[in-house]
Protein backbone atom coordinates (compact mmCIF):
# COMPACT_ATOMS: atom_id res chain seq x y z
CA UNK A 1 0.00 0.00 0.00
CA UNK A 2 1.39 3.43 -0.88
CA UNK A 3 1.67 5.34 2.35
CA UNK A 4 3.72 8.55 2.18
CA UNK A 5 3.00 12.24 1.85
CA UNK A 6 3.62 12.07 -1.89
CA UNK A 7 0.56 9.87 -2.25
CA UNK A 8 -1.62 12.38 -0.45
CA UNK A 9 -0.31 15.26 -2.53
CA UNK A 10 -0.87 13.27 -5.71
CA UNK A 11 -4.46 12.79 -4.60
CA UNK A 12 -4.83 16.56 -4.50
CA UNK A 13 -5.30 16.90 -0.75
CA UNK A 14 -2.81 19.33 0.85
CA UNK A 15 -4.45 18.84 4.27
CA UNK A 16 -3.24 15.23 4.13
CA UNK A 17 0.42 16.02 3.51
CA UNK A 18 1.21 14.51 6.93
CA UNK A 19 -1.32 11.70 6.67
CA UNK A 20 -0.65 8.24 8.11
CA UNK A 21 -1.42 4.98 6.34
CA UNK A 22 -3.33 2.46 8.46
CA UNK A 23 -1.05 -0.47 7.70
CA UNK A 24 2.09 -2.29 8.79
CA UNK A 25 2.96 -4.88 11.43
CA UNK A 26 3.00 -2.38 14.30
CA UNK A 27 -0.52 -1.27 13.48
CA UNK A 28 -1.77 -4.85 13.18
CA UNK A 29 -0.42 -5.94 16.55
CA UNK A 30 -0.84 -2.80 18.66
CA UNK A 31 -3.21 -0.36 16.91
CA UNK A 32 -3.76 1.41 20.23
CA UNK A 33 -0.21 2.74 19.98
CA UNK A 34 -0.94 4.21 16.57
CA UNK A 35 -4.21 5.75 17.75
CA UNK A 36 -2.39 7.29 20.73
CA UNK A 37 0.26 8.75 18.44
CA UNK A 38 -2.31 10.13 15.99
CA UNK A 39 -4.25 11.72 18.85
CA UNK A 40 -1.11 13.35 20.24
CA UNK A 41 -0.09 14.68 16.83
CA UNK A 42 -3.44 15.66 15.32
CA UNK A 43 -6.06 15.72 18.06
CA UNK A 44 -9.43 13.96 17.84
CA UNK A 45 -9.58 13.97 14.02
CA UNK A 46 -6.54 12.75 12.07
CA UNK A 47 -5.68 12.68 8.34
CA UNK A 48 -5.13 9.11 7.10
CA UNK A 49 -4.55 7.23 3.87
CA UNK A 50 -6.66 4.27 2.85
CA UNK A 51 -5.59 1.55 0.39
CA UNK A 52 -3.88 3.06 -2.63
CA UNK A 53 -3.08 6.32 -0.85
CA UNK A 54 -6.71 7.52 -0.83
CA UNK A 55 -7.10 10.31 1.76
CA UNK A 56 -9.73 10.22 4.49
CA UNK A 57 -10.26 11.40 8.08
CA UNK A 58 -10.08 9.10 11.10
CA UNK A 59 -12.36 10.28 13.90
CA UNK A 60 -10.55 9.30 17.12
CA UNK A 61 -12.40 11.23 19.82
CA UNK A 62 -15.32 9.74 21.73
CA UNK A 63 -17.27 12.99 21.67
CA UNK A 64 -16.47 13.53 17.99
CA UNK A 65 -17.65 10.03 16.99
CA UNK A 66 -20.89 10.60 18.90
CA UNK A 67 -21.28 14.00 17.22
CA UNK A 68 -20.77 12.59 13.72
CA UNK A 69 -23.19 9.71 14.31
CA UNK A 70 -25.78 12.05 15.84
CA UNK A 71 -25.78 14.56 12.97
CA UNK A 72 -26.82 12.81 9.78
CA UNK A 73 -27.61 16.18 8.24
CA UNK A 74 -23.86 16.94 8.29
CA UNK A 75 -22.31 13.48 7.95
CA UNK A 76 -24.42 11.21 5.76
CA UNK A 77 -24.20 7.51 4.87
CA UNK A 78 -24.74 7.62 1.10
CA UNK A 79 -21.24 7.01 -0.29
CA UNK A 80 -22.16 8.54 -3.65
CA UNK A 81 -21.45 11.89 -1.97
CA UNK A 82 -17.70 11.09 -2.01
CA UNK A 83 -15.74 13.47 -4.24
CA UNK A 84 -12.95 10.91 -4.80
CA UNK A 85 -14.84 8.40 -6.95
CA UNK A 86 -13.11 9.43 -10.17
CA UNK A 87 -9.80 8.27 -8.63
CA UNK A 88 -11.06 4.92 -7.29
CA UNK A 89 -10.49 1.80 -9.45
CA UNK A 90 -13.39 -0.68 -9.76
CA UNK A 91 -11.33 -3.44 -8.11
CA UNK A 92 -10.38 -1.31 -5.09
CA UNK A 93 -10.13 -3.65 -2.06
CA UNK A 94 -12.47 -1.48 0.00
CA UNK A 95 -15.21 -1.45 -2.63
CA UNK A 96 -17.39 -3.96 -0.69
CA UNK A 97 -17.38 -1.45 2.19
CA UNK A 98 -17.98 1.81 0.34
CA UNK A 99 -19.37 0.98 -3.10
CA UNK A 100 -22.97 2.14 -2.99
CA UNK A 101 -25.51 -0.64 -2.61
CA UNK A 102 -29.27 -0.12 -2.27
CA UNK A 103 -29.16 -1.59 1.24
CA UNK A 104 -30.19 -0.26 4.63
CA UNK A 105 -26.54 0.65 5.27
CA UNK A 106 -26.57 3.45 2.69
CA UNK A 107 -30.11 4.75 3.09
CA UNK A 108 -30.92 8.03 4.77
CA UNK A 109 -33.87 9.78 6.40
CA UNK A 110 -37.34 8.24 6.10
CA UNK A 111 -36.10 5.46 3.82
CA UNK A 112 -33.55 4.39 6.41
CA UNK A 113 -36.20 4.41 9.13
CA UNK A 114 -38.45 2.22 6.97
CA UNK A 115 -35.75 -0.32 6.17
CA UNK A 116 -34.22 -0.40 9.65
CA UNK A 117 -37.68 -0.73 11.17
CA UNK A 118 -38.32 -3.92 9.18
CA UNK A 119 -35.04 -5.42 10.41
CA UNK A 120 -35.70 -4.46 14.03
CA UNK A 121 -39.17 -5.98 13.99
CA UNK A 122 -37.99 -9.16 12.29
CA UNK A 123 -35.13 -9.59 14.78
CA UNK A 124 -37.38 -8.60 17.68
CA UNK A 125 -39.42 -11.77 17.13
CA UNK A 126 -36.40 -14.03 17.58
CA UNK A 127 -36.88 -16.08 20.75
CA UNK A 128 -33.70 -15.47 22.74
CA UNK A 129 -34.08 -18.67 24.75
CA UNK A 130 -34.49 -20.65 21.55
CA UNK A 131 -31.47 -18.87 20.07
CA UNK A 132 -29.45 -19.78 23.14
CA UNK A 133 -30.46 -23.42 22.72
CA UNK A 134 -29.47 -23.35 19.03
CA UNK A 135 -26.11 -21.77 19.85
CA UNK A 136 -25.30 -24.35 22.50
CA UNK A 137 -26.20 -27.13 20.07
CA UNK A 138 -23.99 -25.59 17.37
CA UNK A 139 -21.19 -25.08 19.91
CA UNK A 140 -21.35 -28.70 21.02
CA UNK A 141 -21.25 -29.90 17.41
CA UNK A 142 -18.15 -27.78 16.75
CA UNK A 143 -16.50 -28.98 19.97
CA UNK A 144 -17.28 -32.59 19.03
CA UNK A 145 -15.17 -32.15 15.89
CA UNK A 146 -12.03 -31.42 17.96
CA UNK A 147 -12.79 -32.86 21.42
CA UNK A 148 -10.85 -36.09 20.96
CA UNK A 149 -7.67 -34.41 19.68
CA UNK A 150 -6.65 -32.55 22.81
CA UNK A 151 -5.71 -29.50 20.73
CA UNK A 152 -7.39 -27.09 18.34
CA UNK A 153 -7.36 -23.64 16.80
CA UNK A 154 -10.43 -22.16 18.46
CA UNK A 155 -10.50 -19.32 15.98
CA UNK A 156 -11.08 -21.36 12.81
CA UNK A 157 -12.74 -24.38 14.45
CA UNK A 158 -15.11 -22.52 16.76
CA UNK A 159 -15.26 -18.71 16.91
CA UNK A 160 -15.49 -18.05 13.16
CA UNK A 161 -18.14 -20.57 12.06
CA UNK A 162 -20.45 -20.42 15.10
CA UNK A 163 -22.09 -16.98 14.70
CA UNK A 164 -22.56 -17.51 10.97
CA UNK A 165 -24.31 -20.83 11.56
CA UNK A 166 -26.49 -19.21 14.23
CA UNK A 167 -27.36 -16.26 11.97
CA UNK A 168 -28.23 -18.49 9.03
CA UNK A 169 -30.55 -20.55 11.21
CA UNK A 170 -32.29 -17.33 12.30
CA UNK A 171 -32.70 -16.45 8.62
CA UNK A 172 -34.09 -19.87 7.71
CA UNK A 173 -31.07 -21.48 6.02
CA UNK A 174 -29.99 -24.98 7.10
CA UNK A 175 -26.77 -24.73 9.11
CA UNK A 176 -25.42 -28.08 7.90
CA UNK A 177 -24.84 -27.75 4.17
CA UNK A 178 -22.07 -27.17 1.64
CA UNK A 179 -23.78 -23.89 0.70
CA UNK A 180 -23.43 -22.70 4.28
CA UNK A 181 -19.73 -23.60 4.43
CA UNK A 182 -19.05 -21.65 1.23
CA UNK A 183 -21.06 -18.71 2.50
CA UNK A 184 -19.00 -18.60 5.69
CA UNK A 185 -15.77 -18.48 3.69
CA UNK A 186 -17.01 -15.86 1.23
CA UNK A 187 -18.34 -13.55 3.92
CA UNK A 188 -15.01 -13.78 5.76
CA UNK A 189 -13.22 -12.72 2.56
CA UNK A 190 -15.70 -9.89 1.95
CA UNK A 191 -15.27 -8.47 5.45
CA UNK A 192 -11.61 -9.22 6.12
CA UNK A 193 -9.73 -10.10 2.94
CA UNK A 194 -6.21 -11.50 3.17
CA UNK A 195 -3.56 -11.14 0.49
CA UNK A 196 -4.63 -12.95 -2.65
CA UNK A 197 -8.34 -12.86 -1.82
CA UNK A 198 -10.89 -11.27 -4.16
CA UNK A 199 -13.45 -9.55 -1.91
CA UNK A 200 -15.53 -8.25 -4.82
CA UNK A 201 -15.98 -11.74 -6.33
CA UNK A 202 -16.72 -13.15 -2.85
CA UNK A 203 -19.41 -10.53 -2.32
CA UNK A 204 -21.09 -11.44 -5.60
CA UNK A 205 -21.24 -15.10 -4.54
CA UNK A 206 -22.75 -14.09 -1.20
CA UNK A 207 -25.38 -12.03 -3.00
CA UNK A 208 -26.30 -14.94 -5.30
CA UNK A 209 -26.83 -17.31 -2.36
CA UNK A 210 -29.00 -14.83 -0.43
CA UNK A 211 -31.04 -14.20 -3.58
CA UNK A 212 -31.72 -17.93 -3.71
CA UNK A 213 -32.73 -17.93 -0.03
CA UNK A 214 -35.21 -15.09 -0.61
CA UNK A 215 -36.76 -16.94 -3.56
CA UNK A 216 -37.12 -20.05 -1.39
CA UNK A 217 -38.78 -18.14 1.44
CA UNK A 218 -41.06 -16.23 -0.91
CA UNK A 219 -42.31 -19.59 -2.19
CA UNK A 220 -42.41 -21.34 1.19
CA UNK A 221 -42.37 -18.89 4.15
CA UNK A 222 -41.44 -20.10 7.60
CA UNK A 223 -40.87 -18.81 11.12
CA UNK A 224 -37.61 -17.01 10.40
CA UNK A 225 -36.16 -13.54 9.90
CA UNK A 226 -36.23 -13.74 6.09
CA UNK A 227 -39.91 -14.69 5.95
CA UNK A 228 -40.83 -11.96 8.43
CA UNK A 229 -39.00 -9.34 6.37
CA UNK A 230 -40.74 -10.50 3.19
CA UNK A 231 -44.20 -10.34 4.79
CA UNK A 232 -43.71 -7.04 6.63
CA UNK A 233 -46.36 -4.35 5.91
CA UNK A 234 -43.61 -1.96 4.76
CA UNK A 235 -43.61 -3.99 1.53
CA UNK A 236 -39.89 -4.38 0.86
CA UNK A 237 -39.06 -5.74 -2.57
CA UNK A 238 -37.11 -8.98 -2.91
CA UNK A 239 -34.06 -6.97 -3.99
CA UNK A 240 -34.30 -4.80 -0.86
CA UNK A 241 -34.64 -7.85 1.38
CA UNK A 242 -31.59 -9.45 -0.26
CA UNK A 243 -29.43 -6.39 0.37
CA UNK A 244 -30.62 -5.95 3.95
CA UNK A 245 -30.22 -9.65 4.77
CA UNK A 246 -26.60 -9.48 3.60
CA UNK A 247 -26.08 -6.57 5.99
CA UNK A 248 -27.71 -8.49 8.87
CA UNK A 249 -25.75 -11.70 8.27
CA UNK A 250 -22.44 -9.92 7.74
CA UNK A 251 -22.93 -7.91 10.93
CA UNK A 252 -23.73 -11.10 12.82
CA UNK A 253 -20.80 -13.12 11.54
CA UNK A 254 -17.41 -11.42 11.55
CA UNK A 255 -17.89 -8.95 14.44
CA UNK A 256 -19.47 -11.62 16.66
CA UNK A 257 -16.80 -14.15 15.70
CA UNK A 258 -14.10 -11.69 16.70
CA UNK A 259 -16.01 -10.88 19.88
CA UNK A 260 -15.94 -14.57 20.80
CA UNK A 261 -12.29 -15.01 19.84
CA UNK A 262 -11.09 -11.85 21.57
CA UNK A 263 -13.02 -12.77 24.72
CA UNK A 264 -11.53 -16.27 24.78
CA UNK A 265 -8.08 -14.74 24.36
CA UNK A 266 -8.71 -12.43 27.32
CA UNK A 267 -9.97 -15.24 29.53
CA UNK A 268 -7.01 -17.47 28.63
CA UNK A 269 -4.34 -14.81 29.13
CA UNK A 270 -5.57 -12.64 32.02
CA UNK A 271 -5.42 -14.12 35.52
CA UNK A 272 -8.52 -12.19 36.57
CA UNK A 273 -10.49 -14.41 34.21
CA UNK A 274 -8.27 -17.45 33.75
CA UNK A 275 -8.49 -18.29 37.44
CA UNK A 276 -12.25 -18.69 37.02
CA UNK A 277 -12.38 -20.40 33.63
CA UNK A 278 -13.65 -23.71 35.01
CA UNK A 279 -16.17 -22.22 37.40
CA UNK A 280 -17.33 -18.64 37.11
CA UNK A 281 -19.93 -17.95 34.45
CA UNK A 282 -20.14 -14.35 35.60
CA UNK A 283 -16.61 -13.89 34.31
CA UNK A 284 -17.84 -14.60 30.76
CA UNK A 285 -20.17 -11.60 30.85
CA UNK A 286 -17.47 -9.43 32.41
CA UNK A 287 -14.95 -10.50 29.78
CA UNK A 288 -17.39 -9.85 26.94
CA UNK A 289 -17.99 -6.30 28.20
CA UNK A 290 -14.28 -5.59 28.71
CA UNK A 291 -13.50 -6.70 25.18
CA UNK A 292 -16.05 -4.27 23.76
CA UNK A 293 -14.12 -1.46 25.46
CA UNK A 294 -10.53 -2.56 24.92
CA UNK A 295 -10.48 -4.95 21.93
CA UNK A 296 -13.70 -4.12 20.14
CA UNK A 297 -14.34 -6.47 17.18
CA UNK A 298 -15.06 -3.63 14.75
CA UNK A 299 -12.26 -1.19 15.44
CA UNK A 300 -13.01 1.19 12.55
CA UNK A 301 -16.00 1.72 10.28
CA UNK A 302 -16.09 3.40 6.90
CA UNK A 303 -17.86 5.64 6.91
CA UNK A 304 -19.63 8.95 6.69
CA UNK A 305 -19.43 11.59 3.98
CA UNK A 306 -19.63 15.32 4.65
CA UNK A 307 -22.80 16.90 3.28
CA UNK A 308 -21.21 20.36 3.28
CA UNK A 309 -18.09 22.14 4.52
CA UNK A 310 -17.98 22.00 8.30
CA UNK A 311 -15.69 21.89 11.33
CA UNK A 312 -14.93 18.81 13.41
CA UNK A 313 -12.33 18.50 16.13
CA UNK A 314 -10.59 21.65 14.96
CA UNK A 315 -10.39 20.39 11.36
CA UNK A 316 -11.97 21.82 8.25
CA UNK A 317 -13.96 18.99 6.70
CA UNK A 318 -14.82 19.64 3.05
CA UNK A 319 -18.05 18.64 1.36
CA UNK A 320 -17.67 15.08 0.08
CA UNK A 321 -14.79 14.16 2.41
CA UNK A 322 -14.77 10.60 3.75
CA UNK A 323 -14.75 10.05 7.50
CA UNK A 324 -13.77 6.76 9.14
CA UNK A 325 -15.36 6.17 12.55
CA UNK A 326 -12.64 5.06 14.98
CA UNK A 327 -14.65 3.03 17.49
CA UNK A 328 -11.59 1.44 19.13
CA UNK A 329 -9.82 4.78 19.54
CA UNK A 330 -12.97 6.49 20.81
CA UNK A 331 -13.62 3.77 23.40
CA UNK A 332 -10.20 4.42 24.95
CA UNK A 333 -10.23 8.21 24.58
CA UNK A 334 -8.35 9.63 27.60
CA UNK A 335 -10.75 12.59 27.59
CA UNK A 336 -13.48 10.28 28.92
CA UNK A 337 -11.15 8.03 30.96
CA UNK A 338 -8.78 10.56 32.56
CA UNK A 339 -7.66 8.08 35.24
CA UNK A 340 -7.04 5.31 32.73
CA UNK A 341 -9.88 3.16 34.08
CA UNK A 342 -11.23 2.26 30.66
CA UNK A 343 -14.47 0.28 30.62
CA UNK A 344 -15.58 0.79 34.19
CA UNK A 345 -17.54 -2.16 35.56
CA UNK A 346 -21.15 -2.08 34.47
CA UNK A 347 -20.67 0.68 31.90
CA UNK A 348 -22.18 0.02 28.46
CA UNK A 349 -21.53 3.47 26.99
CA UNK A 350 -18.96 2.11 24.53
CA UNK A 351 -19.37 2.81 20.81
CA UNK A 352 -18.77 -0.76 19.64
CA UNK A 353 -22.25 -0.94 18.11
CA UNK A 354 -21.97 2.66 16.85
CA UNK A 355 -24.41 5.37 17.89
CA UNK A 356 -27.32 7.34 16.53
CA UNK A 357 -29.83 6.42 13.87
CA UNK A 358 -27.36 4.19 11.99
CA UNK A 359 -26.20 2.17 14.99
CA UNK A 360 -26.81 -1.59 15.01
CA UNK A 361 -30.60 -1.88 15.06
CA UNK A 362 -32.26 -3.08 18.23
CA UNK A 363 -32.19 -5.91 19.29
CA UNK A 364 -29.15 -6.99 17.23
CA UNK A 365 -26.61 -6.25 20.01
CA UNK A 366 -28.63 -8.34 22.47
CA UNK A 367 -28.80 -11.25 20.03
CA UNK A 368 -25.06 -11.01 19.38
CA UNK A 369 -24.43 -11.20 23.11
CA UNK A 370 -26.67 -14.27 23.41
CA UNK A 371 -24.69 -15.95 20.63
CA UNK A 372 -21.28 -15.04 22.09
CA UNK A 373 -22.10 -15.82 25.70
CA UNK A 374 -23.81 -19.13 24.92
CA UNK A 375 -20.90 -20.20 22.72
CA UNK A 376 -18.22 -19.45 25.30
CA UNK A 377 -20.13 -21.01 28.18
CA UNK A 378 -20.75 -24.19 26.19
CA UNK A 379 -17.08 -24.41 25.21
CA UNK A 380 -15.83 -23.99 28.77
CA UNK A 381 -18.26 -26.58 30.06
CA UNK A 382 -17.01 -29.13 27.54
CA UNK A 383 -13.31 -28.23 27.80
CA UNK A 384 -12.90 -26.94 31.38
CA UNK A 385 -9.08 -27.18 31.43
CA UNK A 386 -8.47 -25.47 28.09
CA UNK A 387 -5.24 -23.40 27.99
CA UNK A 388 -3.22 -21.61 25.34
CA UNK A 389 -0.67 -23.83 23.60
CA UNK A 390 1.58 -20.84 22.78
CA UNK A 391 2.82 -17.89 24.76
CA UNK A 392 0.35 -14.97 24.76
CA UNK A 393 2.84 -12.70 22.96
CA UNK A 394 3.00 -15.20 20.09
CA UNK A 395 -0.64 -14.61 19.16
CA UNK A 396 -1.05 -12.59 15.97
CA UNK A 397 -3.85 -10.30 14.80
CA UNK A 398 -5.30 -10.30 11.32
CA UNK A 399 -4.00 -7.51 9.07
CA UNK A 400 -7.28 -5.62 8.94
CA UNK A 401 -7.91 -1.91 9.35
CA UNK A 402 -11.55 -2.63 10.16
CA UNK A 403 -11.79 -5.83 12.18
CA UNK A 404 -9.91 -6.73 15.35
CA UNK A 405 -9.46 -10.49 15.44
CA UNK A 406 -6.78 -13.13 15.79
CA UNK A 407 -5.33 -15.16 12.93
CA UNK A 408 -5.37 -18.20 15.22
CA UNK A 409 -6.10 -19.15 18.83
CA UNK A 410 -4.20 -22.44 19.43
CA UNK A 411 -5.15 -24.27 22.62
CA UNK A 412 -4.70 -27.63 24.30
CA UNK A 413 -6.97 -29.52 26.68
CA UNK A 414 -7.69 -32.95 28.05
CA UNK A 415 -9.36 -34.96 25.27
CA UNK A 416 -13.10 -35.04 25.91
CA UNK A 417 -15.77 -37.54 24.83
CA UNK A 418 -18.01 -36.70 21.89
CA UNK A 419 -21.62 -35.89 22.77
CA UNK A 420 -24.12 -38.41 21.43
Amino acid sequence: MPGGPADAEAAGCPAHAQATALSGLEYQQTPSDLYRGLRQKHGPVAPILLDGGVPAWLVLGYREVRYVTSHDELFARDSRRWHAWDTIPPDWPLMPFVGYQPSVLFTEGAEHQRRAGVISEALGQVDQFELQTHCRRIANTLVDAVAGRGEADLNTAFAQPLPMLAALEMCGMPSESADTDRLVRDLAVTLDAAEGDDPVAAYMRVQERIQALVREKRAEPGSDVTSRMLSHPAGLTDAEVVQDLISVIAAAQQPTANWIGNTLRLMLTDDRFALNVSGGRLSVTQALTEVLWLDTPTQNFIGRWAVRDTQLGGRLIREGDCLVLGFAAANTDPQIWPQGHVGAAGSSAHLSFSHGEHRCPYPAPLLAEVIARSAIEALLERLPDVVLSVEPEELRWRPSVWMRGLTALPVRFTPAPVNR
